[in-house]
């Protein structure tokens, strides 16, 4: 059974930074992808970034290209969301995804095509 366990939320102050973390067990590939979704209240969940661990390549939203980064550490299976210059606009509840698919950079942030999720870290940036 896949298991996706979130951390690292929490509140800032407008320009500051936070690490998210997810830890994943269960997965029986040896590559997959993984990413990170965000959806602020009101509003539809959307697609932050994505990687795919067999060679890290890596897809970011348009909004967060420049400020967030995402990396892996694939003998702790921990997938990381560096975010910095935080904004009141990235207010949400932040939810790590895992899939066996491997996508092109026009796919990965369809939510749909993803199988497994964490509960989500809430993330508020104050102005």
């Amino acid at each position: 059974q896949v298991q996706l366990v979130e951390s690292g939320g929490g509140s800032v102050q407008a320009g500051g930074s936070l690490r998210l973390s997810c830890v994943a067990s269960g997965y029986t590939y040896s590559s997959y992808s993984m990413g990170w979704f965000r959806q602020a209240p009101g509003k539809g969940r959307e697609g932050v970034a994505a990687i795919y661990t067999g060679d890290d390549s890596t897809y970011y939203a348009d909004n967060v290209k420049g400020r967030f980064t995402i990396a892996q550490d694939n003998a702790k299976n921990t997938l990381y969301l560096q975010m910095n210059s935080l904004k009141p606009k990235h207010t949400a509840m932040y939810y790590c995804a895992a899939t066996s698919r491997r996508f092109s950079s026009t796919l990965w942030d369809c939510s749909e095509l993803w199988n497994d999720w964490g509960r989500g870290t809430e993330v508020t940036a104050a102005s």
